[in-house]
């Protein structure tokens, strides 16, 4: 195939910490392999930090974020999506472009590519529209971002989804299932790694790292640490990451358990990769019955790449990964006995502990993000090749 010129139109971009900026710049870099030229049409990070972008040609522009530094609402969509619009008009017809969620980011993507005829690929790492509807959000503003986001998945000539769960949900969304192309999940695992620096505490502790929304319910750790105390009166727990239910977890700890729970934001990769390290396992969680039993949190690969196994609180697809590939505990969402999965985590000679050389090694052969932008890439170009 010669040289074409693919855009990627993203909020999140590296040296963003998110999930999404990691699989969009291994994505990036995938196609760069193939030899074809990348554009990256993003935003501009905080702090102006130095930025090796290795090859590939990235805009960036700033863009309004939360009180946390954070692109996340939708007035910080809107203020990096009404700009795209425009820098994607005025720059010369790719033969490609390639975005992320929001719906609002595709529905510019969409209108855009129409008008210059140009095909487009979605990755769907999940869908927004059932992630309101677990939060409650009002039933028209649930209703009209669905209709947005199956306008948006039905006009993409590829839509990347992460997990037989994501592709099942884009059914739903009348996406014809020829066009859904599964490509995993996970994580950089030249970043989360068993080698490297490991976080020192003086006291055992559970670390959670990422996004904290409600469909999460982080909360249930949070009150079993409170039953473990009866017997673990050391143990602590840190949270990295943000997230819309991070002030309520803040508020419980504070009345629970004051003083053992850390709340440090959003961190570098590489500190938190040195958090999991030392920690005596990481938390993952999805509240049952919010409709995302299907989903598998990127958090359960970071975990296991740095060789540190995963409690996990739920049900459905998470709860079965964790439990088949054993790589940790899958105890429910009961809190007697997510404390008692806790207690057994804490022991370092359990006999249930799985090896941190089976969860690397399984790691790289199932949830390296590598390997899954390679797959991507070559689906991708499958069908270009055909048009």
């Amino acid at each position: 195939m010669p040289q074409l010129t693919v855009r990627v139109v993203s909020r999140l971009f590296a040296p963003e910490v998110g999930a999404a900026a990691f699989r969009l710049r291994v994505l990036a870099e995938a196609f760069l392999e193939r030899g074809h030229r990348v554009e990256v049409v993003t935003t501009r990070p905080q702090g102006s930090p130095r930025i090796d972008d290795g090859g590939l040609r990235v805009s960036r522009w700033p863009v309004l974020r939360d009180e946390n530094g954070n692109v996340r609402g939708y007035v910080q969509y809107l203020s990096f999506d009404v700009p795209a619009a425009l820098r994607l008009l005025v720059r010369r017809r790719p033969a490609l472009v390639v975005c992320e969620p929001p719906p609002t980011t595709g529905l510019v993507v969409r209108l855009v590519c129409t008008l210059q005829r140009v095909p487009y690929v979605y990755y769907a790492a999940d869908v927004w529209s059932d992630a309101a509807a677990s939060t409650n959000a009002p039933a028209l503003l649930v209703a009209g971002l669905r209709r947005v986001e199956s306008w948006v998945l039905r006009g993409a000539s590829v839509v990347l989804a992460v997990s037989t769960g994501v592709a099942d949900q884009l059914t739903h969304l009348g996406v014809d299932p020829q066009r859904v192309v599964v490509v995993g999940n996970g994580v950089d695992t030249t970043v989360f790694t068993p080698d490297g620096e490991v976080s020192e505490a003086e006291v055992p502790y559970f670390v959670y790292t990422g996004t904290m929304s409600e469909w999460q319910g982080a909360d249930v750790f949070l009150r079993a640490l409170a039953v473990l105390h009866e017997t673990h009166p050391g143990a602590r727990m840190v949270f990295l990451g943000q997230g819309s239910d991070l002030p309520h977890l803040k508020r419980l700890a504070a009345e629970l358990e004051p003083g053992t729970v850390d709340f440090r934001g959003v961190v570098p990769p590489a500190e938190a990769a040195a958090m999991l390290r030392g920690a005596r396992a990481a938390l993952v969680s999805i509240k049952p019955g919010m409709g995302y039993d299907f989903a598998k949190p990127t958090k359960i690969y970071a975990a296991t790449a740095c060789g540190t196994p995963v409690v996990f609180a739920g049900q459905g697809a998470s709860h079965e990964l964790v439990t088949e590939e054993q790589l940790g505990w899958a105890p429910g969402y009961e809190v007697a006995d997510v404390a008692a999965a806790l207690a057994t985590a804490l022991d370092p000679a359990a006999p249930e502990r799985p090896t941190s050389e089976h969860l690397v090694s399984w790691t790289a052969d199932h949830a390296s993000l590598a390997s899954s932008a390679r797959h991507a890439v070559s689906s991708v170009s499958d069908v270009l090749q055909r048009r």
